[in-house]
């Protein structure tokens, strides 16, 4: 959502790839500019790239919610864009169902998203582990112990730390709003990772964008829910992401 919160990046990190991480529309301290469209956020991440002088990035990475977003700047912007990389992430079917739509405008809209986010918190440190693995299971389709399988202490303190630090802003809201996502112009290769007990964004999402990607790869992660950094798979997933980022885009897809 925000920059500064830290989703996953920490593997491209270690890999030796330097992160560009811009929040996206309404999240952090970033602005919802005018109707604050796919487009729109797609050219405003082109003009900070020249304004860095960088000319090619070797890919731009869609997480969960940014999914639209860095599929719409691949699109848009191929000349700057070498590769797709979408995990977890929200692609062309509707989302999210009908009752979350509503639940969310409720109680993450403008000036009660705060409140929310600090009873979250609050739940945390009164519940512990127990409230902790509430919210981990609320993004699995798995049921008991399955929806927290392989997540261990680590993730557990990592989870613990990106939730009692979350905040919606204006940007979840807006992401509420249907846009269409246009997956047929992308030209570059992407690689798909998702979870097919994935609760917060349905596996269903990973195969549309597998169908309708012309260059896609899907890759299925044994998470047992949304986190997929948090399977005993993900060592091997995280490889097969720097292999993929490696290999020359003309002969990768």
């Amino acid at each position: 959502m925000r920059a500064g919160l830290a989703l996953g990046e920490e593997s491209f990190a270690a890999a030796g790839w330097s992160v560009l991480a811009p929040s996206r529309p309404g999240y952090g301290r970033t602005v919802l500019p005018g109707d604050g469209s796919l487009v729109r956020y797609a050219d405003a991440v082109r003009a900070l790239c020249d304004e860095l002088g960088i000319a090619r990035v070797a890919a731009v990475v869609g997480i969960s919610g940014g999914g639209p977003a860095a599929i719409t700047l691949a699109a848009r912007h191929p000349d700057l864009v070498q590769r797709l990389v979408l995990i977890s992430a929200v692609g062309p079917l509707p989302w999210p169902d009908r009752r979350t739509r509503l639940g969310g405008q409720v109680v993450f809209r403008p000036g009660v998203e705060a409140v929310t986010w600090a009873a979250i918190r609050l739940a945390l440190r009164i519940g512990g582990r127990r409230a902790l693995r509430a919210l981990v299971a609320g993004v699995s389709t798995a049921r008991g112990a399955a929806a927290r399988a392989g997540i261990g202490p680590a993730d557990e303190e990592m989870l613990r730390a990106l939730f009692g630090a979350m905040r919606s802003g204006r940007g979840f809201i807006r992401d509420l709003r249907p846009e269409p996502v246009d997956c047929g112009s992308v030209r570059s290769p992407a690689l798909i990772v998702a979870s097919a007990t994935d609760g917060g964004v349905p596996f269903a999402q990973a195969e549309a964008l597998a169908a309708r990607l012309p260059r896609a790869t899907l890759v299925v992660s044994r998470a047992a829910g949304h986190f997929v950094w948090c399977s005993p798979d993900w060592p091997a997933i995280a490889e097969r992401i720097e292999a993929f980022l490696r290999a020359p885009a003309g002969r990768v897809g």
